[in-house]
């Protein structure tokens, strides 16, 4: 005989399984049911939304870093022709400063022609005071021909020696600085290309090659005079100086002789640390002022008297 509590415990096993037979409870069943079967649609549309924001998140990133690289490209394009046309201001700064220096030139060229008597005395000797502060030793070596030289010289003649400078300033550019002047060029041996050291005059042997190359530029000129100037530092006393830059162009000047050139056309001076290139004491400054030029002009627009020039046979 079965009791009372083992019909209630298979009431309440049939509730379980067929749901509750309340009406109020079979309600909050249902909701329950449908609860659970709509939940998992919701996680797999939030998924995929997740999903679809990290792709477009991916594409956005992709574009920016495509966008400021195409950027920096375009900066850097523009750098470059920035730098190009700076480099075609300075060209066109300096071509107006040869024209204003051919220019002055010539008004120079033209004063000389007055006569003496035509200059007020107290007038003569304040201009020739500025005329040699403002050329330089090369450079006053020209200006030193008769005004007969100058008045007769043809067109044609400058045109032919314009030329041929700019010729030999190519020739000797590729060895070492060179610069044009009014009638020559003007080389510059500094450490770059000839180091001499402090207090001394020696040319090492590294150097014999560069001063061969230009006695090969040099040796099959004509109707040149060729000058060659040294330089030292401020270190030292005037006096040792002058000795010691003297000292420096004549041993340049005697590598050139022994390399070809014609020992009669090479004049050779000392310049002391009165013509420093860089103002400074520092180690660098100094061993770019210790240096040698090698100026080349025309010998008919030299006049024949030296004052300035030890000419070494």
């Amino acid at each position: 005989m079965t009791n009372i509590s083992e019909v209630e415990e298979r009431i309440h096993e049939n509730e379980l399984a067929d749901g509750p037979s309340n009406p109020v409870a079979q309600h909050v069943y249902d909701g329950s049911a449908k609860r659970q079967s709509t939940s998992g649609p919701s996680l797999v549309l939030g998924a995929a939304a997740i999903g679809l924001v990290l792709v477009l998140a991916s594409i956005f990133g992709l574009w920016l870093v495509r966008s400021v690289r195409r950027l920096n490209r375009e900066v850097a394009h523009l750098n470059r022709q920035t730098e190009q046309l700076n480099q075609r201001v300075q060209g066109a700064e300096q071509h107006i400063k040869s024209l204003d220096q051919r220019a002055s030139q010539a008004a120079a060229a033209q004063a000389a022609t007055i006569r003496p008597d035509q200059v007020p005395d107290q007038v003569k000797q304040p201009e020739a005071t500025s005329a040699a502060q403002a050329q330089s030793p090369l450079e006053s070596e020209a200006a030193a021909q008769p005004p007969t030289q100058a008045a007769h010289k043809t067109e044609e003649n400058r045109t032919q020696n314009a030329d041929e400078l700019q010729k030999l300033k190519q020739s000797l550019g590729q060895i070492a600085e060179t610069r044009r002047t009014a009638d020559g060029v003007v080389m510059t041996l500094a450490e770059k290309s000839l180091r001499f050291d402090s207090g001394k005059s020696t040319i090492a042997p590294q150097y014999r090659a560069i001063l061969n190359r230009v006695a090969g530029v040099l040796t099959p000129l004509k109707g040149y005079s060729i000058y060659v100037y040294g330089y030292t530092d401020d270190s030292g006393t005037k006096e040792h100086n002058l000795e010691l830059s003297a000292s420096r162009a004549r041993a340049v000047r005697a590598a050139l002789v022994k390399a070809g050139v014609d020992q009669s056309l090479i004049s050779t001076k000392g310049f002391g640390k009165s013509k420093l290139l860089v103002r400074d004491s520092n180690a660098k400054a100094r061993a770019a002022n210790r240096r040698v030029e090698i100026g080349i002009v025309y010998a008919t627009l030299v006049s024949s008297k030296q004052p300035t020039s030890k000419r070494t046979r």
